[in-house]
């Protein structure tokens, strides 16, 4: 049975997403994209993202999602920023009542690349490879996919230690 799980990398001025389906072993990219919220001003761009997301999910019916969650840097109001889109983004994914799991860009760049301090143009490489694309997607969209990809793999990994997983 197929699995399609959304893979979401935040981002205040470019959100990526891309929806990756598992049949057994095999990973396919069946979309991506990146959402680039517009407004005259934080609240209204907000709001534009939260509709063009909402929209996404009605469209593309994942099964679950994966959203890489905030990393901590020393930019306070970036950090914020970022906060913000994730919950806009987290609010919609609840609203169309589909599973989240969160991973750090550290867990994605180890689970794609093989270690945590992979560069984006490693990730993105993996993530052409992992999924036989004829070329790099965006940088936002392959980091989308490669959140997906880490949500496939961690999850196979927990099932054949019959650890507990999520429904996705």
């Amino acid at each position: 049975m197929a699995r399609r799980v959304l893979g979401v990398d935040p981002g205040s001025t470019a959100t990526g997403w891309a929806l990756v389906v598992a049949e057994g072993n095999r990973y396919r990219l069946e979309e991506r994209g990146v959402l680039r919220p517009r407004g005259p001003d934080r609240a209204h761009r907000l709001a534009d993202l939260d509709r063009r997301f909402s929209d996404l999910l009605i469209r593309l019916t994942p099964d679950c999602s994966a959203v890489e969650s905030p990393f901590a840097g020393r930019n306070v109001r970036s950090a914020l920023s970022l906060a913000e889109c994730r919950g806009v983004l987290l609010a919609a994914l609840g609203r169309q009542n589909v599973a989240v799991a969160s991973y750090s860009p550290a867990q994605v760049k180890s689970a794609v690349v093989g270690h945590g301090n992979a560069a984006k143009a490693q990730v993105a490489y993996m993530v052409t490879r992992l999924l036989h694309l004829a070329e790099d997607p965006p940088s936002d969209a392959a980091d989308a996919a490669a959140v997906a990809l880490t949500h496939l793999h961690l999850a196979r990994f927990q099932r054949s230690v019959d650890a507990p997983v999520d429904a996705c």
